[in-house]
């Protein structure tokens, strides 16, 4: 019989175990980075005392977000997908989060449609390595006094609060975050974490209109990147920033459908997410 109960630290082997049969790279880091964010939101399947998936989320104030929904190949098309897609639901709803959203690969959208879940956009996730080209913006690393005002700036844009998220990610210092300005008003900031060799960039966001401050921000974190391997999550209607993506080097990998649980209004703002398993 299924159930599930909340991840530890004693579940990260195993939890890198089973998402390296999808070759989603994960290590023990990611997922403590995720148990930190979120203590009580990250879970495990059993089937009597056997663990046979997981799935990790977040709240956001009035928006949650899950990922890393995995069960083992011989268990799945039992509906084990679906009890841990249930109760993670369940969970961010006792933590006044009203919107729930993933990001879904094209074959699992249905599965998602069954449970609820509206199709929202396309994104496209693109790798490649990183290399240097000229920036022509008022781009600057941003300091511990601004943390603020990119908090407020972001939530602005996505009417729900990322401060934890931005917070965690801003504090580690192996991590970029960068900032443009004009006026003394903030246009936009970009941020990437940055591991061995590789790094994830985003989040991003930018006000509208304004794609050349967006790419001048890439171009920064890109600089200062040079030679790593990079990927980005990238709206679809981005063509502007996916062009420029391209032309530098960086490849499509794949496509992923943003879902939602209940309908939501985000502001028009130039946008790169900021995972696939937190939006």
């Amino acid at each position: 019989m299924f159930h599930v109960r909340k991840m530890t630290e004693e579940d990260f082997e195993y939890a890198v175990e089973l998402t390296d049969t999808k070759g989603w790279n994960l290590t023990e880091e990611d997922f403590r980075f995720m148990l930190n964010l979120e203590p009580e939101g990250c879970f495990v399947l059993l089937d009597d005392s056997e663990r046979i998936g997981i799935i990790t989320s977040i709240s956001l104030g009035r928006i949650g977000w899950f990922g890393n929904l995995i069960v083992e190949e011989k268990h799945q098309r039992k509906g084990a997908g679906s009890v841990l897609v249930k109760h993670v639901v369940d969970y961010l709803t006792s933590k006044s989060v009203e919107v729930v959203g993933l990001y879904s690969y094209v074959d699992a959208v249905p599965f998602y449609e069954r449970l609820g879940f509206k199709y929202d956009s396309d994104f496209i996730v693109l790798e490649g390595k990183a290399s240097a080209s000229p920036v022509k913006a008022n781009v600057r690393e941003a300091k511990a006094e601004d943390l603020q005002k990119i908090v407020e700036f972001d939530s602005s844009c996505l009417n729900a609060s990322r401060k934890k998220l931005l917070e965690s990610i801003f504090r580690n210092t192996n991590n970029l975050c960068y900032l443009s300005t004009e006026n003394e008003q903030l246009l936009g900031y970009v941020m990437a974490k940055v591991y061995k060799g590789m790094a994830e960039v985003g989040p991003l966001m930018c006000n509208p209109k304004r794609n050349d401050i967006a790419i001048n921000l890439v171009k920064t974190v890109l600089n200062r990147l040079a030679g790593f391997e990079v990927s980005f999550c990238v709206p679809e209607k981005e063509l502007t920033m996916l062009d420029f993506l391209k032309k530098s080097g960086i490849t499509e990998r794949f496509h992923v459908a943003r879902m939602f649980f209940k309908p939501i209004s985000l502001k028009d703002c130039i946008y790169i997410a900021e995972s696939l398993e937190r939006g």
